[in-house]
């Protein structure tokens, strides 16, 4: 959806921010109670915190990656951060709706797409500006959104056989690639853009995610 926008509208620059904070703050929600609680639950703090730290290392190695070699191709960087971004918080929705309730399940899904929605739309607008084809662009993105839906299959199909310690591990390696992820990209991109009131909009999105998480 984000994709398919991104190639007819340009957004504003403060938009774009407020819509990260936004989802920065419903991120964190996200990873807090939904994986990194239900983690520290299953598995007790060593394995919730090798987990974690597992997690963000891989995302901050992958990001590196990222950097050095798409850095010239923005929109292409860009879609593969959210490729980056999506696997483990998809993965982590597959679980999720494999072992917890309705509510989690919403949460969960709420944060996602309101963190890939603006990153979609802003990395689409910046592969038409290097003169990418609408045709290639939402082909491109498309392809993502089927990677990411195989993630979420992937991860309720498996998890089903897994033991609380490997549900503890997978949930808490989702949370700190989510977290590395928000600490690396989305709260630098937000405040460069939008300056210190997207403070607003993050604390919005940690509201109405906390809101559905204890409903």
């Amino acid at each position: 959806m984000g994709s398919s926008l991104g190639t007819f509208w340009t957004p504003p620059d403060d938009v774009v921010a407020a819509a990260l904070a936004f989802s920065s703050g419903a991120l964190i929600t996200a990873l807090t109670f939904d994986l990194f609680e239900e983690a520290f639950n299953m598995g007790g703090p060593w394995y919730a915190g090798a987990g974690l730290m597992t997690g963000a290392a891989v995302f901050v190695g992958a990001d590196m990656l990222i950097d050095r070699y798409a850095s010239s191709q923005s929109g292409f960087a860009l879609l593969a951060g959210v490729t980056l971004d999506g696997v483990p918080e998809n993965t982590a929705l597959g679980v999720t709706i494999g072992g917890a309730g309705h509510v989690h399940y919403l949460t969960l899904l709420v944060a996602i797409f309101a963190s890939n929605f603006p990153e979609s739309l802003n990395g689409a607008t910046d592969m038409q500006s290097q003169d990418y084809s609408r045709k290639d662009i939402i082909g491109l993105w498309v392809l993502v959104a089927g990677l990411l839906t195989a993630a979420v299959v992937i991860g309720s199909v498996v998890s089903a056989g897994f033991g609380d310690k490997l549900l503890s591990l997978v949930r808490a390696f989702a949370g700190g690639a989510v977290l590395a992820s928000l600490a690396v990209t989305v709260i630098p991109e937000a405040f460069d853009e939008g300056g210190p009131l997207v403070a607003l909009a993050t604390a919005a999105g940690f509201l109405l995610t906390f809101v559905l998480t204890s409903g």
